[in-house]
């Protein structure tokens, strides 16, 4: 877990004629953890109830609401509880309950996940991924790990253990992605792929690994349960956004240049899914995603400019 030393002025409150400034961490994990402490004080302002009658409530420490409110101690679960019972705010539970749980795994960098190199890393997608139901992917400029060949993976694993400077585990590295690849023929999974046009582009291995790669994206287009949304070039500017991907509605997975998020607030969620289902609206599928595919293909095969793709 990343340290969080770094911090901005944030709010300001007023308490016994004094203002003070709380302070806000700029880093994902205190960020987390101001939710929590933030949200809780202002259902108790709002309830109108003081410190000591909610400590009384519950038998607390008369000290352990401020130092809960000013971020010195970590609320546990069954703290946010009594707070959201006891300021009538019950509707914030869910939500909170799913912050406060995702305070110490929200943001991972790199360097710890792929500490060990890239085996690890995907034995953890295995899981997460034959635990869901429906799957939504997101990529805006590569091919989804799920639909990759084994070239192509090399390619990309091999950029990760150079660029992350981890220990090289490449073999087995791309082992494993390709045993993740085997819960798409599960018959109880859904899986919707959304890949930019730019993905069926950008050349990861060389030429023949990209012709094989878009040769197994025909392939896949295909299979039972998977759909795959290409969003043309020329799409207009709906949404901004970087890569995401949905395990049915309970988390979304999030990297980042530096570390990986991992989502599973109720309303971020919520998010996430229009997200989604904006840039669903705006892909094509069928036989217009296939003409797409070929037309990339084409692209490898001759050296004449790459056509754009706003008319099909």
């Amino acid at each position: 877990m990343v340290g969080c030393d770094d911090h901005r002025p944030g709010h300001r409150r007023i308490r016994g004629g004094a203002e003070t400034t709380v302070l806000v961490a700029r880093c994902p994990v205190s960020g987390l953890r101001h939710t929590v402490t933030g949200s809780v004080d202002q259902q108790r302002f709002a309830a109108g109830l003081s410190g000591a009658e909610l400590a009384r409530r519950n038998e607390w420490d008369p000290s352990k609401v401020s130092k809960i409110e000013y971020g010195r101690i970590k609320p546990s679960l069954e703290d946010i509880t009594a707070y959201c019972r006891d300021c009538g705010a019950q509707d914030q539970l869910a939500d909170l309950h799913a912050t406060r749980q995702n305070i110490d795994t929200a943001y991972l960098e790199w360097r710890k996940v792929l500490g060990t190199g890239t085996k690890r890393r995907q034995q953890a997608s295995i899981k997460w991924e034959s635990e869901s139901r429906i799957l939504r992917s997101f990529e805006p400029s590569l091919i989804p790990g799920l639909l990759q060949t084994a070239e192509y993976a090399t390619g990309i694993l091999r950029k990760v253990i150079e660029f992350q400077q981890i220990p090289d585990d490449l073999d087995a590295g791309v082992a494993k992605r390709m045993e993740r690849q085997q819960v798409l023929y599960k018959r109880d999974h859904l899986f919707q792929f959304l890949i930019g046009e730019q993905a069926l582009y950008t050349t990861v291995g060389g030429n023949e690994a990209m012709l094989g790669q878009l040769d197994r994206l025909l392939a896949v287009h295909g299979m039972p349960r998977i759909t795959i949304g290409i969003i043309p070039f020329m799409a207009p500017f709906e949404t901004a956004t970087t890569g995401f991907l949905m395990f049915d509605s309970t988390m979304v997975l999030v990297e980042t240049v530096t570390a990986e998020l991992n989502v599973t607030q109720p309303r971020d969620i919520r998010v996430y899914r229009r997200t989604f289902d904006t840039l669903a609206a705006q892909s094509v599928t069928g036989e217009k995603a296939r003409t797409l595919i070929h037309r990339a293909i084409r692209a490898r095969d001759s050296p004449r400019p790459i056509p754009s793709s706003d008319h099909l």
